[in-house]
């Protein structure tokens, strides 16, 4: 009889301690949504205040003009357009194969128990977490001083592919474990070397993640000012860069520069150019997009 009492009441305590789960789960739901719906409406509201006050100078003369400081109704940033596209090549010249080819040893060659390939990881979940800023004294100490490379385009590309290089490599060892094990197994089993499994299957199967990471780092590049203003770029260019040690400057060192002047018209022409700025990197994402949308298998 007390066996059966208990059997009859273990339901009614599931019931019991399950009966206001519903209730928590809907109320933060709707703390989520309500924190997502903070953040965005801020965010449209700066979008907004930003393309109205830039609207004036949204056009050709932006993108066709040099910088000048005494006629700031025909100002523009092609220098800094220039020099932008100068360094984001650069950063991606220097980033990408060794962040590729880092992440593909220490995923499919190194073995995990490996006191290198951990302490290899060590360092790159310490060197994702350093401040932008610190990059700067890094570049500046090694590469403009030490090295003698000054405040060149090379200078900046070396810096800022180094602030990158965590970012690149963490996504690409995520795409490739994202390949399933079978693929690799099978071209093994074929008599594939490991080198050929990697080149041939895993790396083209891992794509787009990879190219959505590096998009994503690159868009970070693209946006830093704080390493490059240790770096010298602060200083004022109405030329455009004709080699990796030329002199340079960027769109987010060029917005700087205006912000600082009293002047109203630059106001709204550093607010135009955050607004290029931003349709430049909403570009660039949504080529991460477009890549990973054709790219993409479903295992």
């Amino acid at each position: 009889m007390t066996a059966t009492l208990k059997t009859l009441a273990m339901p009614e305590a599931v019931d019991l301690r399950g009966h206001g789960q519903p209730v928590i789960d809907r109320t933060f739901r709707w703390i989520l949504f309500f924190c997502l719906f903070i953040g965005v409406a801020f965010l449209a509201v700066l979008l907004a205040y930003v393309t109205i006050k830039g609207w004036p100078r949204l056009d050709s003369r932006l993108w066709t003009n040099m910088p000048t400081i005494r006629r700031p109704e025909q100002a523009g940033a092609e220098s800094a357009i220039t020099g932008t596209i100068w360094v984001i090549g650069f950063t991606a010249l220097f980033a990408l194969p060794i962040g590729f080819m880092s992440a593909v040893y220490l995923e499919e060659y190194a073995k995990p128990t490996s006191r290198f390939a951990r302490f290899v990881e060590i360092n790159i979940q310490n060197l994702a977490a350093v401040p932008s800023i610190v990059y700067g004294i890094l570049g500046l100490a090694i590469f403009a001083r030490a090295l003698a490379l000054g405040q060149t385009v090379i200078t900046a590309g070396l810096t800022l592919a180094l602030l990158v290089l965590p970012v690149v490599i963490v996504s690409t060892r995520e795409a490739l474990r994202a390949v399933p094990q079978n693929i690799r197994h099978g071209s093994l089993a074929l008599g594939a070397t490991l080198w050929q499994t990697t080149w041939r299957q895993t790396m083209p199967a891992a794509v787009p993640g990879m190219a959505t990471g590096t998009i994503l780092a690159l868009s970070r590049a693209i946006g830093e000012a704080a390493p490059l203003l240790l770096l010298g770029a602060v200083t004022f260019i109405s030329f455009n860069p004709t080699g990796p040690f030329s002199a340079y400057t960027t769109l987010p060192i060029q917005i700087y520069n205006w912000t600082k002047e009293s002047r109203e018209e630059f106001q709204v022409l550093a607010a135009a150019t955050i607004v290029l700025l931003l349709v430049i990197l909403l570009a660039m994402n949504a080529v991460a997009i477009l890549i990973r949308n054709r790219t993409q298998k479903r295992w």
